[in-house]
């Protein structure tokens, strides 16, 4: 219905179906390029060396957010602040956060992280002191007006604890953006070192939340055991341990059936007695030498009040103390920005022989997806590349074609620069995927070409007279996916892929 229909005659079977404004630009364009060639290849070459300098300016991202209006607020509370307290303090901001405009609901988790409801979320280990909330809000741009809010007013409103404020992320999800493992022996050393990355991480505007996973140290009653007094009544080191543990932490003598639950039953002091110091002096202890009890003071020199570590972590076996940071997830910079100016600091820091500094967050998450994905892909190419020499029976023919996509670069610097998205790995995958559309083009026009040469034709004019008549179906093909693009343009997880094919297809067809 929409085309018109036209009387068919001799005279307009003769005419040049080539004679549009289109095709009359796109030959005039082509026939310059082909006469100042060298100008136009170097012209190339330019613009692709500074396309690869310029994308050192393109942010860099591993995963963008994910487009649920909903986000993490973990709550840390000082070591060794009892669960019940932690409980508490989570009630109290819980409240604070649900009073809050354009929440639909708050989900909270104390003591550790929450359950594992999506694959890329990995639930925090169990501590007494960490709360988990989840926040939903009605819309996205409500939430990050939300998390405008909270992050200048949590730490004002709760003193004790520290938070962090995390984005749902379809990628993985480490603890944080930037991590620093510092392994070693001696805890005292791995503190001191991690002192050093924590002011450097400080020292950077753009870094929040730094941390380490050792938490702070604890205060301890360390009673001073006497072995030589001990021997000789018998008693051993594990026996004052079960006797204060009996007293102070309590033993589990048995369990209670309350229908279908069980309920531990302790054997230990009352309250009052446990968080008294001089119960210490009434704890007596059996002496097997004696056959009777005997006062715990016969066996204990001194009772020392020590720092000791709460938390030793360990990877591969070996003491590793990792300091945690993250970027601004509420400004325009990336973790990938933030750690390319705090790594080269940290990693010049000096360190004692039997220490190592190793990365891990994001930059490790990216590095293994891409060694993961480029293993793969020398084969994939080479395949492809057999494949176009099988195609034209040449050697020459299928490399002019390959040459073309590396120049796909340009438009993905240049793009994501004016539109100030970063290179995610989905970008990453919008870029290798269009390698095949680039040499799906080169394979059409160099059949055609091959065609005109056959038929008789000089080569200029095969040349030219086969990309004018591709130039049409060519254009069409990537209008159309260009069109298709536009709606992912504003996905937050889509759009940098959607940006990435665009502009390779607009530079392609110029």
């Amino acid at each position: 219905m929409l085309l018109k229909e036209s009387d068919k005659n001799e005279q307009a079977d003769n005419e040049d179906p080539y004679k549009g404004v289109l095709f009359t630009v796109f030959r005039w364009s082509l026939e310059l390029a082909l006469k100042l060639r060298w100008l136009t290849v170097a012209g190339m070459i330019a613009l692709l060396v500074s396309a690869v300098m310029a994308f050192g300016l393109v942010k860099q991202s591993f995963f963008p957010p994910s487009n649920t209006p909903m986000f993490f607020v973990d709550m840390w509370m000082p070591e060794g602040t009892d669960i019940r307290q932690t409980l508490k303090q989570t009630e109290k901001v819980e409240e604070y956060i649900q009073s809050q405009d354009n929440v639909e609901f708050v989900s909270t988790s104390v003591g550790q992280g929450l359950q594992r409801f999506m694959l890329t979320y990995q639930p925090e280990k169990s501590y007494e002191g960490y709360a988990q909330l989840q926040v939903r809000t009605t819309s996205r741009d409500n939430m990050f007006e939300l998390l405008h809010k909270l992050d200048g007013e949590l730490a004002h409103q709760f003193a004790a604890p520290t938070f962090q404020l995390r984005l749902m992320e379809f990628g993985p999800s480490p603890a944080s953006k930037i991590e620093a493992r510092i392994v070693g022996p001696d805890p005292q050393v791995l503190r001191d070192i991690a002192v050093q990355v924590e002011d450097i991480l400080l020292a950077d505007p753009g870094s929040r939340n730094v941390r380490h996973d050792w938490r702070e140290r604890t205060k301890q009653l360390v009673p001073q055991f006497n072995e030589s007094k001990a021997r000789r009544l018998g008693i051993s080191k594990e026996d004052l341990s079960s006797t204060l543990q009996l007293a102070f932490g309590g033993n589990t003598i048995g369990v209670f059936r309350d229908g279908t639950q069980m309920l531990p039953i302790v054997t230990r002091l009352t309250e009052a007695e446990r968080v008294d110091y001089a119960s210490l002096q009434n704890i007596s202890i059996w002496s097997p030498m004696l056959q009777t009890y005997v006062p715990v003071e016969q066996v204990i020199d001194d009772v020392t009040l020590e720092w000791q570590e709460p938390i030793i972590q360990r990877r591969d076996r070996k003491r590793t103390l990792t300091v945690l940071a993250d970027h601004d997830v509420l400004g325009d910079e990336t973790a990938a920005s933030l750690f390319a100016r705090v790594k080269p600091q940290v990693e010049s820091l000096p360190l004692p022989a039997g220490y190592t500094i190793e990365w891990g967050g994001e930059y490790e998450s990216s590095k293994d997806a891409q060694e993961a994905m480029f293993k793969s892909l020398p084969m994939g190419y080479l395949l492809m590349f057999i494949i176009t020499m099988l195609l034209f029976n040449s050697f020459k023919k299928p490399l002019v074609i390959w040459l073309t996509v590396p120049l796909s670069i340009i438009g993905v610097a240049f793009g994501l620069l004016l539109s100030n998205m970063p290179f995610s790995f989905t970008a990453l995958l919008g870029l290798l995927s269009l390698s095949g559309m680039i040499l799906k083009n080169g394979i059409v026009l160099m059949d055609q070409i091959n065609l005109e040469l056959e038929s008789g034709k000089d080569p200029y004019l095969a040349i030219v007279d086969s990309a004018v008549s591709r130039v049409r179906p060519v254009s069409m093909a990537a209008l159309t996916t260009i069109l298709g693009m536009i709606p992912l343009v504003f996905d937050a997880f889509f759009g940098s892929m959607a940006i990435t094919i665009m502009q390779v297809l607009a530079l392609q067809q110029y």
